[in-house]
């Protein structure tokens, strides 16, 4: 098996090396972007990445709006009542004394207000970009994650197409231990085989029977791991299309390593976020310098008042006690307990580590593309030998399987050819799927 080998393939890899079809008429098989559509939009991993960059994307709205002015209004509705009351309380209207004696009073005041603050170093011109920059990083996570979900079912479409035509390879292996078995029964019939050697051939019928069973249920298992990823839990059949990839595929030109990697340090996304990063430690460090610097605020408000203890009119009274004002206030910070001092230097240490998680990135990018681009090279040799080598088994099998039938080659030859044929077969099978594989990331890559 080769399950370990696919590590990271992407949809790219997959359309091109697979050329899939469209669903059957029965819906239960799948083509690979029938998988990707239903894990978008059935799936929760995608959802939740959606989830966070929306998030984002409202906190930055949220720092647009803090650069304009606020408004609110507020009113207050008072009762009180004092039961014991001796005296009423005495207004002077018309140059007389007016005395009330109600011993429940009712007030009511009115208030519009704005606040804006005009210049604090900065700094919310700077929480606006440093948002931006965490709404784009969202972004780029987002993409990280639907890319990782497309490599997870592209890996899955290319292991089950693998096992499939491991399938094919032991169905025809156990194909030709049947007719060794039966020509040995027939041999043993006539007398020119003992039972022995007839066992054995019956015992490795037996064991390509279970080799079979296995490589079928690898292709099960693989399906149901798909299933799993899908979140798909109800009990219809589930495949997914078979279409063989062309040898032409594995003797395809192999891309330039330096040309792919230039390429991904434009392209790739944990690139772009890990730049990213530098972005937002550079604000970090303006909005860290902000907080040295003035604050300068300005407000306003209109207010009025109405009492029952006047004798005036509502509308009279909210006229009368109208009032409207306004002021500027400025704040200048003088010891701050080191905080400036302190956002300082973590911003100077979180673009430091920034640039060397950049740099370790790029290294690993640059060490993934060569493995991809060894693995290419090595592979597609091999494939051009063990295509070689598994042509040269099947005749020299068919040979030994003629000669054995007459009795000049003996079951441990007969054994042995088939051993010789069957590791040819899977070597070539794996070499062809690791040398499609890692050719068709390397152009993903440098797309």
């Amino acid at each position: 098996m080769i399950s370990h080998l696919f590590v990271t393939p992407r949809k790219a890899v997959l359309l091109a090396l697979l050329a899939v079809t469209a669903l059957t008429a029965t819906g239960r098989t799948w083509t690979y972007d029938e998988c990707l559509s239903y894990a978008v939009k059935e799936g929760t991993t995608l959802r939740k990445a959606g989830l966070t960059r929306q998030t984002a994307t409202e906190t930055r709205l949220a720092s647009d709006a803090a650069l304009f002015p606020s408004l609110s209004f507020s009113t207050s509705q008072n009762v009180s009542n004092q039961p014991w009351k001796a005296n009423g309380s005495s207004t002077i209207l018309n140059n007389e004394i007016q005395t009330v004696t109600s011993k429940t009073s009712y007030n009511g005041s009115y208030n519009l207000g704005a606040n804006w603050t005009v210049w604090n170093g900065g700094r919310n011109y700077n929480q606006v970009k440093a948002n931006r920059i965490a709404e784009e990083k969202a972004e780029l996570d987002s993409i990280t994650a639907a890319l990782t979900l497309e490599e997870l079912i592209a890996q899955y479409f290319a292991q089950i197409l693998y096992s499939k035509e491991a399938v094919e390879v032991s169905r025809s292996i156990l194909e030709a231990a049947k007719v060794n078995e039966n020509r040995g029964i027939e041999m043993v019939r006539v007398g020119s085989m003992s039972k022995a050697d007839c066992s054995q051939l019956t015992s490795e019928r037996a064991q390509r029977e279970y080799e079979l069973e296995q490589s079928i249920n690898n292709v099960r298992n693989y399906k149901r791991q798909l299933k799993a990823l899908l979140q798909i839990t109800d009990d219809d059949d589930f495949d997914i299309t078979d279409t063989t990839p062309s040898d032409e595929l594995a003797l395809a030109p192999i891309p330039l390593m330096q040309d792919v990697y230039l390429a991904a340090l434009e392209n790739r996304p944990e690139i772009k976020n890990a730049q990213k990063s530098i972005d937002n430690a550079d604000i970090q460090m303006k909005l860290a310098k902000g907080q040295r610097m003035p604050t300068i605020t300005m407000n306003a408000s209109v207010t009025t008042n109405n009492s029952s203890q006047s004798t005036n009119s509502w509308s009279d009274q909210i006229k009368t006690n109208f009032r409207a004002g306004g002021g500027v206030t400025v704040s200048v910070p003088i010891f701050d307990q080191r905080t400036a001092r302190t956002a300082i230097n973590k911003a100077n240490i979180q673009r430091q580590t920034a640039l060397l998680d950049l740099k370790e990135k790029q290294s690993s990018l640059y060490s993934t593309i060569e493995n991809y681009w060894i693995e290419a090279t090595g592979n597609q040799s091999k494939f051009k030998a063990a295509k070689a080598a598994t042509e040269s088994s099947q005749v020299s099998y068919d040979l030994l399987s003629e000669q054995f039938a007459v009795g000049m080659k003996n079951i441990v030859e007969l054994q042995a050819g088939m051993t010789r044929l069957l590791n040819a077969r899977q070597s070539e099978l794996q070499a062809k799927y690791l040398t499609i594989y890692n050719i068709k990331m390397l152009e993903l890559y440098k797309k």
